[in-house]
């Protein structure tokens, strides 16, 4: 019986290892892409060894404005994500604390919102954009992401598990609405917060249509078109300078998954549990 118990275990483990060798391949190769030169990313068959040309590669990337638009894609993306948690936040305690007429249409409109895919609303908002004037601009990438319908879902599920006698102590010691959502339902929901984050900021550093079409100004462009740039269609594809590319543009989301990963784990435990 100990026996049969170490087998399975030994292969629950050697699955485990295979299914993570599998789900890092593109990474993988992808690294080791970046550090091989023209000559050697083009032998046939392939190669899958370590190049000479690491450094030569990502100077290169960086150098072609792939670094000031990685910057634009941080910023952006952090702006974007703080400012949708903070409505989030706000939108789910008016749904959970507040009683107004309507409250559940607007919540099931809110939930309406998750099913209408990006390109749906791409010339409605192009337009909207147009007549604004904020073509090439910032704004035009910061604005029409701030409200955010799965935030709302996530805090309000969240929220709706707090025991409603906090509610009422809060009241009792005169603590307002704002108070009551800085002191006692944002220490509670630092989990929740740090898995939306993580969520959203790989949403919005991973825009790529949108940019495309507002955007025309190369120093306004964000870390997805800077990719696209970098195939060249007059001359063979420099896949190294591709590779280290793409290298970079997974580095920013890479480090915040791993900054936040056990609040992205506990919030979505916790969001399982209710």
């Amino acid at each position: 019986m100990l026996k049969r118990l170490k087998w399975r275990i030994l292969l629950v483990h050697l699955t485990l290892l295979l299914s993570t060798v599998v789900v890092a391949a593109p990474l993988i190769y992808a690294f080791l892409g970046s550090t091989q030169t023209r000559a050697e990313a083009y032998t046939y068959p392939p190669r899958i060894a370590p190049g000479s040309g690491l450094v030569q590669n990502f100077q290169h990337a960086w150098q072609l404005g792939l670094g000031r638009m990685m910057l634009n894609s941080t910023w952006i993306s952090l702006v974007v994500t703080v400012g949708k948690t903070a409505l989030a936040l706000l939108a789910a305690l008016a749904l959970v604390y507040f009683e107004f007429p309507w409250k559940g249409a607007v919540f099931f409109f809110i939930l309406v919102t998750l099913m209408m895919p990006v390109p749906v609303r791409i010339v409605p908002l192009f337009n909207l954009a147009a007549s604004l004037k904020l073509g090439n601009t910032y704004w035009a990438l910061i604005l029409p992401f701030l409200a955010s319908a799965t935030g709302t879902f996530l805090f309000r599920q969240h929220f709706m598990s707090i025991p409603h006698s906090l509610v009422d102590a809060a009241r009792i010691d005169g603590a307002g609405p704002l108070r009551f959502l800085m002191k006692i339902l944002i220490p509670m929901s630092w989990n929740t917060i740090g898995a939306l984050a993580v969520i959203e900021f790989v949403y919005m550093w991973n825009q790529y249509l949108w940019p495309l079409l507002i955007i025309s100004s190369p120093d306004k462009q964000v870390i997805q078109i800077g990719l696209k740039l970098l195939r060249s269609p007059e001359e063979a594809i420099q896949w190294g300078m591709v590779m280290a590319g793409s290298v970079m543009a997974i580095m920013p989301p890479l480090l915040l998954f791993l900054l936040l990963q056990e609040q992205f784990m506990h919030g979505f435990a916790l969001s399982e549990e209710k």
